[in-house]
C-alpha cells in the first residue's frame, strides 16, 4: 500500500480508540444488539440519518437514548402522532401584544440527535417538515430560516405490524434515510440477560460522556480521508446499477421482480457508509467486505419491488442480495 495510505491507516487507529469505550458503554444498557449499536454509530459517522424498523420492546427507542447520553449532546424524543403539527417540531411565531411584534420559539428540532418515534404516525405536513430538516439542516419559520446545530442525526424508529392510525412515510423521505434497519428478537440466552438485569421495579443504569459533539465532526473529516480504491469505487456502481438494469449483470430472473432501482444518492451513501464502516474497523482504507457488510442497510429501501415480486413473497432484501452475490467482487 501506499505511504499515504499507510499514514492514514495510522491515523484511524488513534482517531477510531473511542468507538470500543462507546460500544462498551451503551453496552451497560442494551443487551445484545451490537448489530444495532455499530449501525447507530456508521450513521453518526457517515452523517446519515437513520429509519429503525422492529417489533415494540426491541429497545430501540433505549438504543438511540443511551447513544445521545454516550455522546453527551443534545437530545429530543419526539413522539409522533396523528394530532401533531409542524408547530410542535419546528417551533412558530409568538405575537406579543405590548410590542406588537411576532417573537420566534424554536422547537424540539434544535437538538444533535432527534429521535422521532412512531414516525409513520405523522401526517404528511409533518413528515414535510421533517423532510427539510433532514435534507436542508435548517428549518423555515415564518421569513427566517435557521441553521441546525452540527452534529445532526434523525433516528426515526416505526412499528411494522401494526397500521391503525400509520400513515406510509412517502418514498421521497424514506429514502433521505442512509440507513434502514431491521431489529430482530434476541436469542435465548440474551433474552435471558436482558431479564436478569432489567426485571426491576427501579433500575437505573448510569453512562458515561464518552465523546462530544466536537469529537464527532472530527471524526467525520477523518472518514472522509479513509482511502478507497477505485476498483471498489467501480464496484459500488456496479451495485448500484445491477439494481435498475440486472439483465446487464446476467441476471435477467430480477427484472420482473423490481418496479424502480437505486437512485444515484445510494451510491454516494453506501461510499460513504463504507468508510465509516471501515473506521469502525480501526482500518484506513475501505476492503469490499465492508460495501458487503454495510450495504444491504443502504439498499433495503431503495429497491422498490414490483407486483410480481409480491405475488413470489420475495422482498428487496432478497434481491439485494442476490445481486451482492453475483456482482464480481474485486
Amino acid at each position: 500500500m501506499p505511504t499515504t495510505v499507510d499514514a492514514i491507516n495510522e491515523k484511524v487507529k488513534r482517531e477510531s480508540a473511542f468507538v470500543g469505550k462507546l460500544v462498551e458503554e451503551m453496552e451497560k444498557v442494551i443487551v445484545g444488539q451490537r448489530y444495532l449499536l455499530e449501525r447507530l454509530i456508521v450513521g453518526l459517522l457517515a452523517n446519515g440519518h437513520i429509519l429503525i424498523e422492529g417489533v415494540p420492546g426491541l429497545a430501540k427507542t433505549m438504543a438511540v437514548k443511551t447513544l445521545a447520553q454516550a455522546i453527551n449532546t443534545k437530545f429530543q424524543r419526539l413522539q409522533f402522532t396523528p394530532d401533531l403539527l409542524p408547530a410542535d417540531l419546528i417551533g412558530t411565531l409568538i405575537y406579543n401584544p405590548k410590542s406588537s411584534e411576532f417573537t420566534v420559539k424554536k422547537g424540539p428540532i434544535f437538538a444533535n440527535i432527534i429521535l422521532a418515534d412512531e414516525i409513520n404516525r405523522a401526517p404528511a405536513k409533518v413528515q414535510s417538515a421533517l423532510l427539510e430538516a433532514m435534507q436542508e439542516r435548517q428549518v423555515t419559520i415564518g421569513e427566517t430560516t435557521f441553521k441546525l446545530d452540527d452534529p445532526f442525526l434523525v433516528l426515526a424508529t416505526q412499528n411494522p405490524i401494526e397500521h391503525e392510525g400509520t400513515y406510509p412515510l412517502p418514498e421521497a423521505q424514506v429514502d433521505r434515510f442512509m440507513l434502514k434497519l431491521k431489529v430482530e428478537y434476541p436469542s435465548k440466552e440474551e433474552e435471558y440477560k436482558i431479564m436478569k438485569r432489567m426485571a426491576m421495579t427501579d433500575k437505573k443504569i448510569s453512562v458515561a460522556h464518552v465523546i462530544g459533539p466536537e469529537d464527532i465532526v472530527k471524526a467525520r473529516k477523518v472518514v472522509d480521508e479513509i482511502y478507497m480504491d477505485e476498483r471498489i469505487e467501480r464496484y459500488i456502481v456496479d451495485v448500484i446499477f445491477a439494481t435498475r438494469d440486472p439483465k446487464s449483470y446476467r441476471m435477467a430472473d430480477l427484472a420482473p421482480l423490481i418496479q424502480y432501482g437505486a437512485s444515484p444518492r445510494a451510491s454516494i451513501f453506501l461510499s460513504v457508509a463504507a468508510k465509516a464502516y471501515a473506521f469502525l474497523q480501526g482500518r484506513g482504507y475501505v476492503v469490499p467486505q465492508d460495501v458487503k457488510t454495510i450495504g444491504q442497510d443502504v439498499l433495503r429501501h431503495r429497491v422498490i419491488v414490483s407486483y410480481e415480486a409480491e405475488a413470489e413473497d420475495r422482498t428487496s432484501e432478497d434481491i439485494v442480495k442476490k445481486i451482492f452475490e453475483e456482482v464480481k467482487v474485486p
